[in-house]
């Protein structure tokens, strides 16, 4: 691919990251304040009531069977996949949180062999070697502190839920990219999860303040253009040019953990994320590695 064509895809991947990663923060603003489950489902809420009218706007007609089906499929892992994220950052510092789901992409490794029958290399299973220890790293650095607790450890537990589930999207979000433009991708993730997560709403929903709901207002806009900017580069360039950009989120989770929540980074993240961070490079050199996309 030209240089020049390839600039510009990964400027609007650069900012997708650090505009899902400033959602992040706001996220888990609204989630301390009403909980993981009524803060994702407003901002799905809010998200849809921005994203449709663009969907509906470029005159896009219904998906076909096949599409609307891979669209089902990404927003339903995606829905969960957000939910226990958001869940893990009520009791995890941003930047450790996203530093454990780095993992995502070596775990995808192994399922695009179970779902896509693809050959797993010598090279990738070092590589998912090191991500492991990289993450046994961070995990083992929380433990050995004084406040680890009941909470902290529902936290990790929950991480690595959405890390599995994020590494399931990476199957679906360039084949969902390369059949459906940016606005309807958005719509589709955000509509679904309204409709799943507002099943539990009736039960667990609790009012926010104003404030709260400025906080999930920014982090539904926030998702859109993240969202969108993420489906429009991942259509114009290959995954292995975009990969590394995805590392970024780490830097910028740790800015606004320490802007937002006054999150300070200890050692062992930094080590651990260092070393996972190396093991999916290691990844990303295999022709025929899979495809990243955000957490949205």
């Amino acid at each position: 691919m030209n240089r020049n064509h390839v600039l510009l895809p990964m400027a609007m991947a650069t900012l997708a990251v650090a505009s899902l990663s400033l959602m992040d923060a706001y996220m888990k603003s609204a989630a301390l304040a009403v909980g993981a489950l009524t803060a994702a489902w407003l901002r799905s809420a809010i998200a849809t009531g921005i994203a449709l009218p663009l969907w509906l706007a470029r005159g896009r007609r219904w998906p076909d069977r096949q599409v609307l089906k891979l669209h089902l499929q990404r927003s339903v892992v995606a829905t969960f996949m957000a939910l226990t994220f958001f869940y893990a950052i009520t009791k995890l510092p941003l930047a450790e949180a996203i530093a454990i789901s780095f993992v995502a992409p070596l775990i995808a490794l192994y399922l695009a062999r179970v779902l896509l029958g693809e050959t797993i290399s010598r090279q990738a299973v070092i590589a998912s070697l090191l991500g492991f220890a990289g993450t046994l790293v961070i995990i083992g650095g929380k433990m050995g502190q004084s406040d680890f607790d009941r909470d902290t450890a529902l936290g990790l537990a929950a991480i690595l839920v959405s890390a599995l589930l994020y590494a399931y999207s990476f199957i679906l979000i360039r084949r969902q990219s390369q059949v459906a433009g940016p606005a309807e991708i958005a719509t589709f993730h955000s509509g679904v999860s309204v409709i799943l997560l507002g099943l539990a709403v009736p039960f667990l929903f609790e009012m926010p303040d104003r404030s709260t709901l400025v906080d999930l207002t920014a982090a539904a806009v926030l998702t859109v253009a993240g969202a969108m900017a993420f489906a429009w580069a991942y259509a114009r360039a290959e995954a292995q040019v975009l990969v590394p950009l995805e590392y970024s989120g780490f830097l910028w989770a740790s800015l606004f953990g320490w802007i937002f929540f006054a999150e300070k980074l200890t050692t062992p993240t930094i080590i651990g994320t260092a070393i996972i961070v190396a093991s999916c490079w290691v990844a990303a050199r295999k022709p025929r590695a899979p495809t990243t996309g955000r957490r949205i």
